[in-house]
């Protein structure tokens, strides 16, 4: 490939002819080649010109042609510096003709030469050469084709090494250590570089042993600079580092770097701080699925034209791998996750734990909030009646910071949280940046606790990986943990208001929802009782939102059935809160163990429906799973996200199941009393007995569904019910932002 320098020469040709393919034809020739203008001016020269010549491209761009090609038959002035005209012996038609070519060592050498013009605005010509003399010819391309092969060879052996070191590898450090370190080996490179896709960008995760202790850029976001252009040029770049100018040294400020793309011929620019440690370097994006996973760099320590051999086995050698680093991808982030999800249960166990939370528990969560996520805690202290917050910068102490905390969060707060991510270029970012801090993370916002305000931010690098989606979770779950605790007096106080209603939530019944035809049916096993421990309600909540319950608390007549009271009154209490069914559930279980006199213990679904988006977040605690069907193939699916009963140990871990709906889909619930039936025989009715009904009365009118499921019932058991029996059937109507009705029937 020709030099940067005679690069630049022939970015000087007829604005009509492309520099970077002209220099792409020219490497392509094992013929040697000169491009020179009207007034015989060498503008550019491959590396055979280099080799036939001798001289480096810099001597030869610049110089006169006549100075290197003339006819040893006419008088011609060896000194290139004595000034003569110059007469190119050379017709440029094509012709063939035989000429001499000065030599650096010295004398000349004989050459077959062609000239011809490319047809482009302004005069430009070339002159393609090859040695008259056949056997020199033949000699040089015998060596050439010798170290072309053994090059080949130790390339083929290296990819080998590669392959057999990978095959079914169960160990991601050979990924990110060994491999690299062949790779570099194989390309004869300085070292490797291996970023993985996270959330907002590509993260360090694998560096050879040549580059311990250089500068190496340990994130680059996405958007930002050489993964945008790796991923957009869809392959292999061949890359130079241009140093800097002059003129940013000494202003001593240095944003931007510059690249040359050897490939395209043009220069490109990165940030600064992504610049690679290489003069050279060969960028690889490793693609699975059509998406990039991976960016993998491989460089070399001088600044040098990289061949297209390389750049194409590295692509190979990507492609093979990708599948082992979508792998070791998914793998990391799972372990990532159950590594959070452990810390954030210690956290929560930790707060159990305290008699009471006081202001030295909360610097102890705090301290475990930025071990976890590997970032530092700045609180923050606002000051009531005012616009700006107090802020302890690191190193510089309590600094007033001009912008509202309320403005800050505004949107995002959720279950009396707030956790808003922030950036270099965010308002708090270029506040912090202003202070001499540039950092990045997220601002926490936990509300008010025992008549003060907390809030803080927690910051990492703006260098560093930011806060993903995983890690934002885990502030999250923390954050509502600590606002729990904080409060469990005030819950307390709400839990007994609850225990002093029961009455009050004595009769099932389902509200009225707009979107929503609901219907439920109740049958008692206790003859002289129309009450009992199944229970069930939908609750209408704002914005198109409503809570659906049914459950079964253990025992039959009065007794159960006041327990079921104030489990449906609490927990139209917590949905009114806007929390989620998993953390309903669990307060339900806290409120049982702590204030019912009874030995009992409950089943129960409960279901947050979501009609502008059409979601359905449910928890299903010990209770047989719901089935939905859907309107448009009226398959059946079954709710399987299951987690333990209610109201019988304390700390039981309780999972939400999440599932979209659709207009027409339809939601039945049930309580085990259905499954459980019997006949006279002693046979159940069981699981597969109810899909089967379900399916077949689902084709009937909607209205009377449960009836004729009772009806069935009824006929299967000879009207002689062991348990109570709940049933409740939701048809969504309207979901989403459409306003158009759903067909009844």
């Amino acid at each position: 490939m020709p030099s940067q320098h005679a690069l630049a020469k022939v970015e000087h040709l007829g604005r009509a002819t492309a520099p970077g393919m002209l220099a792409a034809l020219m490497s392509l020739t094992t013929d040697a080649v000169l491009a020179f203008d009207g007034a015989y001016r060498i503008l550019a020269a491959n590396p055979q010109a280099e080799a036939l010549t001798g001289f480096a491209a810099d001597e030869l761009v610049g110089s006169g042609v006549c100075d290197f090609l003339f006819d040893s038959r006419l008088a011609h002035t060896a000194d290139p510096a004595e000034e003569h005209p110059c007469q190119l012996p050379l017709s440029p038609d094509g012709s063939l003709t035989q000429l001499s070519l000065r030599l650096a060592q010295g004398g000349s050498a004989l050459v077959a030469a062609r000239c011809d013009r490319i047809v482009a605005p302004g005069e430009t010509y070339l002159v393609v050469m090859r040695p008259a003399d056949a056997s020199l010819s033949a000699e040089r391309e015998h060596d050439r084709l010798l170290e072309e092969l053994s090059l080949a060879n130790r390339r083929l052996s290296g990819t080998l090494r590669i392959v057999l070191e990978t095959i079914d590898v169960q160990d991601v450090d050979v990924l990110f250590s060994e491999v690299l370190e062949q790779i570099a080996d194989t390309m004869e490179a300085l070292g490797t570089l291996l970023y993985l896709a996270e959330a907002d960008g590509f993260r360090l995760r694998g560096v050879t042993r040549s580059l311990e202790g250089a500068r190496v850029p340990q994130f680059m976001a996405f958007g930002e600079g050489l993964e945008t252009i790796a991923t957009r040029a869809g392959s292999a770049l061949r890359l130079r580092l241009v140093p800097p100018s002059e003129r940013s040294l000494r202003s001593g400020s240095l944003s931007y770097r510059e690249l040359i793309d050897d490939d395209a011929g043009v220069t490109r620019r990165i940030p600064a701080r992504q610049a690679p440690p290489f003069a050279s370097l060969v960028c690889v994006p490793v693609w699975f699925g059509g998406h990039v996973i991976a960016i993998m760099e491989v460089g070399w320590a001088e600044a040098r034209p990289t061949r297209r051999d390389d750049a194409r086995l590295l692509d190979s050698v990507a492609q093979y791998l990708s599948i082992e680093l979508a792998a070791a991808l998914t793998a990391m982030r799972t372990e990532r996750t159950q590594r959070l999800d452990a810390a954030a249960a210690k956290l929560h166990a930790a707060l159990e734990d305290a008699s009471e939370l006081a202001e030295g528990d909360l610097s102890v969560a705090a301290k475990s909030v930025s071990e976890a996520l590997a970032a530092d805690i700045v609180t923050i202290r606002c000051a009531p009646h005012q616009s700006g917050c107090i802020v302890a910068l690191p190193d510089a102490g309590d600094t007033d910071m001009p912008l509202s905390l309320d403005d800050l969060v505004s949107g995002h707060v959720e279950m009396g949280v707030a956790v808003v991510p922030f950036g270099a270029a965010s308002p708090v970012g270029r506040w912090l940046a202003g202070q001499g801090q540039r950092l990045q993370g997220a601002i926490v916002d936990v509300g008010e606790l025992g008549g003060r305000r907390h809030a803080c931010l927690v910051v990492r690098p703006v260098e560093a990986e930011p806060l993903d989606d995983v890690d934002l979770d885990f502030l999250r779950r923390a954050c509502v943990d600590i606002r729990e605790m904080v409060a469990a007096g005030e819950r307390r106080s709400k839990d007994t208001r609850i225990a002093q209603a029961l009455q009050s939530g004595m009769r099932n019944s389902l509200q009225r929802v707009e979107g929503i035809t609901g219907h439920g049916l109740y049958s008692s096993a206790t003859a002289s009782a129309m009450v009992g421990g199944d229970f069930y309600d939908l609750i209408r909540l704002p914005n198109r939102k409503a809570c659906v319950i049914l459950g079964d608390v253990s025992g039959k007549g009065v007794e159960a059935a006041s327990v079921s009271a104030a489990v449906k009154t609490a927990i139209g209490a917590y949905a009114w809160e806007g929390l989620t069914p998993s953390r309903m559930v669990r307060l339900l279980n806290d409120f049982l163990l702590g204030f019912s006199r009874l030995e009992t213990f409950a089943t129960m679904f409960v279901g947050m429906v979501d009609l502008r988006r059409g979601t359905l977040a449910y928890c299903s605690a010990g209770h047989p799973p719901a089935l939905l069907l859907r309107a448009g193939t009226n398959e059946m699916e079954s709710l399987d996200e299951q987690s333990g009963v209610v109201g019988a140990f304390r700390g039981m871990p309780y999972h939400d199941g999440h599932v979209s709906v659709g207009e027409g889909d339809r939601l039945f619930l049930y309580t085990d009393g259905v499954t459980e039936a019997r006949d006279p025989s002693g046979a159940f009715f069981g699981e597969q007995g109810l899909h089967d009904a379900v399916m077949e009365e689902a084709t009937g009118d909607f209205d009377g569904l449960l009836d004729r499921m009772l009806s069935r019932l009824d006929a299967f058991t000879a009207r002689h019910l062991d348990d109570d029996v709940a049933m409740v059937a939701l048809r969504f109507d309207r979901v989403g932002s459409s306003r158009r009705r759903s067909r009844q029937g």
